[in-house]
């Protein structure tokens, strides 16, 4: 028992001491990081003179202290020039084995290794370990013991081995950390950039709605103010019927305003009496239009129920900016016509009106309706033709495709 509680104790100790020795290690590393790099460079140097001039005989000591401070001192440049100064460590080196001195300091050929294969390339690496290791043999046939040649050779050619390893591995580390830096800070650049697109694209799709939404409705409200004015003395009740409908149109017209700016929110009343309009809200359009002067017969072909609500919503504005178009540049007495074809993969919308609008000869539209439309059309591949029908009037045709993914054909 004695002897366990003895193991038990040192054990402990042994521990305890490994924990000191551990949290000393890291507060000098922490201190020496602190230190400039000249500083830190001049350590070993500083270490390597101060152990020659205390362990040599004082007629050694002039040519001991001048062949140490020849390897030792130009580490102090070793990371701005590497080569350079490995080649003034190798040199002195040389002169060092010509002279049959043995230093402490050899150990900065090992250091300018190091930093050679940290700051150059595979030749330079390469070259500079052949030089060591040639080294490397001179001084084991010259101050090798009888006997333990092999076995010092070894030693000294693992150290080289060691340090040109460590300096590749700093250098492909820190290769490494460059590129990790370097993607790091594209993708937050492309990040930025996706946001500044991202904003771009919102305030353009706010600026198509508003446009979109305002034009119509202050068409049809001019036109419906127009009726009631003319018809306020001789039938009064089709001019109250008209004020109702510039009423409710400008409700509408919140409304939507409010929805496309991302205010309404959906637990208001308006959410559910004034839904995301869609193909289903075609008819009410048609009727407004109507009601406006301008007769409108609507067409829909096949089942919209599969159609996504934002395809629908395109379909909706596509047709409200034609008509809203054909209320404001055609004369009394124009006919318009709706034909929506549904199928499982696309959707055709066609807008003609009979409404005479010759335009000048190479003249293009102006304004942000049919630009505004063939944004719209474009976002589901397809592709928008406006112009003067054959036959007279003018005419709007494209044709969505729900997977965005097909041909733009018209």
């Amino acid at each position: 028992m004695r002897q366990t509680r003895t193991a038990v104790r040192l054990a402990g100790s042994a521990h305890l001491a490994s924990v000191r020795a551990a949290r000393l290690g890291r507060a000098a590393r922490r201190w020496g990081l602190r230190l400039p790099p000249m500083v830190r460079g001049s350590l070993l140097p500083a270490l390597l003179l101060l152990h020659v001039m205390a362990t040599r005989a004082p007629r050694e000591l002039p040519v001991a202290v001048a062949l140490t401070a020849a390897l030792a001192l130009p580490l102090l440049w070793r990371r701005r020039a590497p080569l350079a100064v490995f080649g003034a460590v190798a040199a002195a080196a040389f002169v060092q084995w010509l002279m049959d001195v043995q230093l402490p300091a050899d150990v900065a050929l090992l250091v300018a290794l190091y930093t050679v294969a940290a700051n150059t390339g595979r030749r330079g690496t390469l070259v500079a370990g052949a030089v060591v290791e040639a080294g490397a043999l001179l001084a084991c046939l010259r101050w090798a013991e009888e006997g333990a040649f092999v076995a010092l050779f070894v030693a000294v050619t693992a150290m080289v081995v060691a340090a040109a390893v460590l300096g590749v591995n700093a250098r492909t580390t820190r290769a490494y950390l460059t590129a990790v830096e370097e993607r790091a800070a594209r993708l937050e650049r492309q990040q930025d950039q996706q946001a500044r697109l991202a904003v771009a694209e919102e305030r353009t799709r706010i600026t198509r709605e508003m446009h979109d939404i305002v034009t119509h409705n202050l068409s049809v409200m001019v036109a419906l103010t127009d009726a009631a004015v003319y018809a306020q003395h001789r039938s009064p009740d089709k001019a109250t019927t008209a004020m109702l409908q510039i009423s409710e149109t400008g409700r509408q017209a919140l409304t939507d305003m409010r929805r496309s700016l991302g205010i309404l929110r959906t637990d208001e009343p308006d959410a559910e009496r004034h839904p995301m309009p869609g193909i289903a809200q075609l008819e009410a359009l048609a009727d407004q239009m109507r009601a406006a002067g301008l007769p409108t017969r609507l067409e829909v072909q096949g089942g919209h129920a599969h159609i996504p609500a934002t395809a629908q919503l395109t379909v909706y504005r596509l047709v409200q900016e034609a008509l809203t178009n054909a209320l404001k540049h055609t004369p009394t007495g124009t006919h318009a016509k709706v034909r929506v074809l549904c199928s499982a993969e696309t959707v055709a919308v066609d807008v003609t009106d009979s409404g005479p609008r010759p335009p000048r000869p190479g003249a293009t539209p102006s304004g942000h309706g049919i630009p505004g439309m063939r944004e719209r059309a474009a976002a589901y591949g397809g592709k928008l033709r406006a112009g003067p029908l054959p036959g007279g009037g003018w005419g709007v045709h494209t044709r969505l495709f729900l997977d965005s993914g097909g041909a733009a054909t018209v």
